[in-house]
């Protein structure tokens, strides 16, 4: 396999936007073996984009998404009113912070794997008290029915990098792990 990057700047492109050169992307890049995979924003930018693919453009095999909150999450609630997190996150910040919003993404058609991180604090100082987070997203914000959903223990920006995700991403994808290269985090001994 080989893979390519999607990039956007949150702060400055509308959500809409950013999905339009997605589809894009993925309609012109497509071919009739591929996957995609987005972490957090990344996951809802995938299901908007996945909605708008023309009926006769290649569906993807599956589709993985690592820590995407597919419910509005509390700290985005918690926190979008502030100047700062709108200067930061833009309209997608603002598309987090609205339940209806994310509820008018379509899920995917495609078979769906949900990776949930669990190594975010708990308990009386959390914003997310006893429930189970990856310090940004709770893993009950990543549920979306229908999907395959595993929980790993990971936190949310370096779930990319747990020897268990990417382990999980490789079977999703149907790569054995020989014929990849090894990354510095594949050692179980080194913890992210």
């Amino acid at each position: 396999m080989t893979t390519e990057l999607f990039g956007y700047v949150a702060a400055l492109e509308s959500f809409d936007k950013i999905v339009r050169r997605l589809t894009e992307r993925i309609a012109r890049e497509a071919d009739d073996h591929y996957v995609v995979i987005g972490h957090s924003l990344g996951g809802l930018l995938l299901r908007a984009a996945l909605a708008k693919l023309s009926a006769d453009a290649p569906r993807p095999r599956r589709v993985i998404m690592l820590g995407t909150p597919n419910h509005s999450p509390r700290l985005a609630r918690r926190f979008g009113a502030a100047l700062w997190y709108r200067l930061i996150n833009g309209d997608a910040g603002a598309l987090l912070a609205d339940e209806e919003r994310i509820a008018r993404i379509p899920p995917p058609l495609d078979p769906v794997t949900i990776i949930a991180g669990t190594h975010g604090i708990t308990g009386r100082w959390s914003p997310f008290g006893h429930d189970a987070n990856d310090g940004i997203v709770a893993v009950d914000e990543t549920r979306l029915g229908g999907a395959e959903w595993i929980a790993v223990r990971a936190r949310h920006p370096f779930m990319m990098n747990s020897p268990r995700v990417r382990e999980l991403v490789r079977e999703r994808c149907g790569v054995s792990d020989g014929g990849l290269a090894r990354h510095p985090c594949d050692d179980p001994t080194i913890e992210p």
